[in-house]
């Protein structure tokens, strides 16, 4: 299971937070401090998987922003990073070359994609056209 989702840039600012698990915000701002340190500062020949707390953490880096998943200890680690790169690649697809002032102003979309693709910290749908598809269903709603 999923325990959260981070997106956050080179100088710590979390763009996105997604916890499907209940903590107080005080942790969660710990949380993000902790994982952030952890994977800036780790070398890119090293994994993208990493040991944090009694779970792990899978993360990806595109340009300046870091998306990193909190899963349990057994989970496959190539399933949550092929999930951050089709995150990615639908983010990139909705907004035509996503990038960071995408997230910042259009948060509210963001989240909604993420909440087609993750619900309740379990992956829902893994096809990018039916993803797309419900975005473009929704979008002419408004």
């Amino acid at each position: 299971q999923i325990r959260f989702i981070l997106l956050q840039n080179r100088q710590g600012k979390t763009r996105l937070a997604k916890y499907y698990v209940p903590l107080e915000d005080s942790e969660k701002h710990k949380v993000e401090y902790e994982v952030h340190r952890l994977v800036v500062n780790r070398d890119p020949k090293f994994t993208n998987f990493v040991e944090f707390r009694t779970h792990k953490v899978i993360y990806r880096r595109y340009a300046g922003l870091f998306f990193s998943i909190c899963v349990d200890i057994t989970d496959n680690e190539l399933v949550y990073l092929e999930c951050i790169h089709l995150f990615v690649e639908i983010l990139d697809h909705f907004f035509s070359n996503v990038c960071e002032l995408d997230l910042v102003f259009n948060f509210h979309k963001v989240y909604l994609i993420l909440d087609e693709f993750i619900l309740a910290g379990e992956l829902q749908e893994t096809s990018k056209k039916a993803i797309i598809e419900r975005m473009g269903e929704l979008e002419k709603l408004d």
